[in-house]
């Protein structure tokens, strides 16, 4: 606790007195709790670490089942087609640092032939979202009057009420510029602090950076001489209702046991998330900070989840930084794969490392390493006079060596800002705005090109269908589009047929044990493949590239020829209906629609462009503001942020966001006065 309150104690101890205050000044529980038949329980210190955690949980892959489905795939597949199968990076690469990692080079058919190796029929499955979010800023040589400007939004699970809770927060603070705090945006109930926003000297922005920070480490079999030393924990889950759940955990100096190998080894895991030092809220005293380099000390002593953190300052200066716990591994103990434990780190009673120490080389293999914050990755007053990140790969060379990759997005929504940026010299708010709401279509026009070669001169009724409904083409993943719906699931069907292809060898191999990888980069792999169409990897289930193509798109068409009318009136808007609601909607399926969602408003938007938006996940606020001017400024948060479905304020602003309104960031004209008075 003294680590993770760090400065913010006494503000920590305020926050949590003053929860348990209001609490207890309530007249009737609330109304989810009566619902449920439960009663509140009192707040404590610990469930404001914890809520810093369960942003960990959200943001990063805590399982590590990426890096394991990986090593798996990689320990029974050819080396030319695991080599193919990890290719990071496409011609959609846009990243700050170094040049775009390009498309797969293919390898020939005396290197790899898929025709000759093992190939079960494998089902597909569509990718799950994953967050992530957008932000970008100009600086001041690009506007009329020298500020820089910074926008944001983050993307998340969506649900009534939202996530976060806006704020402004004026108070006195002798460490903030001229002795006081104005500091506007979005706070994360349970915490006391300012997630994103302005205090008129900095804005602050955030992107969930994907950096590599968690390994899996083998433990050797147990023998005579060499036995397995491990910790073991009983957990207890109380259940309501019902008897308590009890489970082993057992621990290492590495971290908990996740798996056993047949062969009696383990594997423990060691996550950032769970080290000293990874949960830290002196973050907090970003709302004090004057300016970049202020806010760049602030982000050294800051304990949350990796993030790529944009800044913005009042004289017209924008910087790159990332922020957060991040490993320091040994030297030879790099990122990925799974590590060999040097013999002095087998034990359980190994000492656990600080949160400030370095890593020591270790010969024979890796120790356990502690996470820092500071000495971070950084890029002040980039010579474009621009900056940007959407969860892609950031940097280049070393630093990418160091941090690794937990599963980089494809660069297309990246590419997309970075082009939007460059296509002006000039801008404001509403630019940057504009840029958010980006719906263009890029990385699926040459899809629907392909798709269009596929089924112009085709006999086959389901493809004539196609063809009727695609002619069309306005380049938008727009709510009345038919074309872009086709040509997405289009585009699904392909990369599906083509990655069961590529994985049905390791599937052969193992079985029950084969995990499903995160495969966010195939664009990069598929794409060359359907231009070069090479025999020897093609997958065995078709006897032709043609008769693939054909197949995903007799896919498509009949995925969407189950609901009554033509093609052309499957619009995207159809499919991408917002479910946005109450967590407890699914339990009262009766009255979720009429009292405890949104409106089932069609949205536009998609995945790998700037707006991005399903029906329960996409943009959980935007942010648009310059430090100085924040009456200027913007803002949007889905599904409100009032908890009471009877409530006049229960959604409010959910509209605007749907429909793109620019609204103020700070808040208007005072309706209504909740006075706290101590007592």
């Amino acid at each position: 606790m003294d680590v993770a309150a760090g400065s913010q104690r006494a503000a920590l101890q305020a926050y949590t007195e003053g929860v348990n205050a209001g609490l207890a000044a309530l007249h009737v529980r609330p109304w989810p709790y009566l619902l449920l038949r439960q009663t509140p329980r009192a707040w404590t210190l610990d469930d404001s670490i914890l809520t810093g955690m369960a942003m960990y949980a959200d943001l990063q892959d805590n399982d590590n089942q990426t890096e394991l489905a990986a090593a798996r795939i990689r320990a029974v597949v050819p080396a030319a087609l695991a080599a193919l199968l990890d290719h990071q990076g496409s011609s959609w690469d846009a990243p700050l640092f170094g040049p775009a990692h390009g498309d797969a080079v293919l390898p020939d058919a005396a290197t790899l032939d898929l025709r000759r190796l093992p190939h079960p029929a494998a089902p597909t499955g569509a990718e799950p979202p994953t967050p992530g979010s957008n932000n970008f800023a100009v600086d001041g040589s690009l506007t009329s009057d020298g500020r820089a400007i910074v926008a944001d939004d983050m993307h998340l699970g969506l649900r009534a009420p939202n996530i976060w809770f806006r704020a402004r927060l004026r108070y006195p603070d002798t460490s903030a510029p001229d002795g006081k705090v104005d500091v506007t945006g979005f706070t994360l109930p349970g915490l006391p602090a300012v997630v994103v926003g302005s205090n008129g000297h900095v804005a602050w922005a955030f992107t969930n950076s994907y950096i590599h920070t968690a390994d899996f480490a083998r433990i050797a079999p147990s023998t005579p001489g060499h036995p397995q030393t491990l910790t073991t924990h009983v957990e207890t889950i109380r259940v309501a209702g019902a008897a308590p759940v009890r489970f082993a955990v057992r621990e290492s100096a590495w971290g908990p046991i996740l798996h056993d190998n047949p062969d009696g080894s383990l594997l423990a895991l060691r996550w950032a998330a769970q080290l000293p030092g990874a949960s830290r809220l002196d973050f907090a005293q970003m709302s004090t900070a004057a300016d970049v380099q202020a806010a760049f000390a602030v982000a050294d002593r800051s304990g949350i989840p990796a993030q790529n953190l944009l800044l913005a300052d009042r004289s017209g200066r924008i910087a790159w930084r990332l922020i957060g716990a991040r490993p320091v591994r040994n030297a030879g103990c790099g990122p990925g794969g799974i590590a060999e434990l040097a013999s002095s780190a087998q034990g359980a009673d190994a000492a656990s490392p600080s949160p400030t120490a370095t890593a020591a080389p270790a010969p024979g293999g890796c120790l356990p390493w502690p996470v820092r914050s500071d000495a971070a990755p950084a890029l002040i007053d980039p010579p474009s006079h621009r900056l940007w990140t959407a969860n892609s790969r950031v940097v280049d060379a070393q630093q990418l060596a160091t941090l690794g990759n937990a599963g980089y997005d494809l660069g297309a929504r990246a590419q997309q800002i970075r082009d939007d940026l460059f296509a002006k010299q000039r801008f404001n708010e509403l630019d940057l705005l504009a840029i958010q709401l980006d719906d263009r279509a890029v990385l699926l026009t040459r899809w629907w090109q392909l798709l269009r070669s596929v089924v112009e001169h085709s006999k086959d009724p389901a493809l004539q269908q196609i063809e009727a409904a695609t002619r069309q083409w306005d380049g938008h993943a727009s709510t009345r589009s038919a074309s872009y719906r086709i040509v997405r699931g289009f585009r699904g069907m392909t990369i599906d047929a083509v990655e069961a292809g590529l994985l049905a060898p390791a599937k052969a191999a193992l079985g029950k044990d084969f995990l499903p990888p995160r495969r966010a980069q195939l664009e990069g792999i598929v794409w060359p493949l359907l231009q070069q169409r090479p025999a020897h990897l093609l997958p065995p289930a078709y006897a032709s590239w043609d008769q693939l193509l054909a197949e995903a798109a007799r896919n498509a068409q009949t995925d969407l020829a189950a609901q009554d009318g033509a093609l052309s009136e499957r619009t995207w808007g159809e499919r991408n209906t917002a479910a946005i609601c109450h967590p407890i909607a699914r339990a009262l399926p009766a009255l979720a629609k009429r009292w405890l969602c949104m409106p089932p408003d069609q949205l536009p938007g998609d995945r790998d462009m700037p707006r991005v938006q399903g029906p329960a996940f996409g943009a959980s606020e935007r942010m648009v503001v310059s430090p100085g001017h924040e009456q200027d400024g913007i803002v949007h948060m889905p599904g409100g942020q009032s908890g009471h479905p009877l409530s006049p304020f229960w959604g409010a602003g959910h509209d605007d966001w749907v429909h793109g309104r620019p609204t103020p960031f700070l808040p208007t004209a005072t309706r209504y006065t909740l006075q706290l008075q101590p007592k």
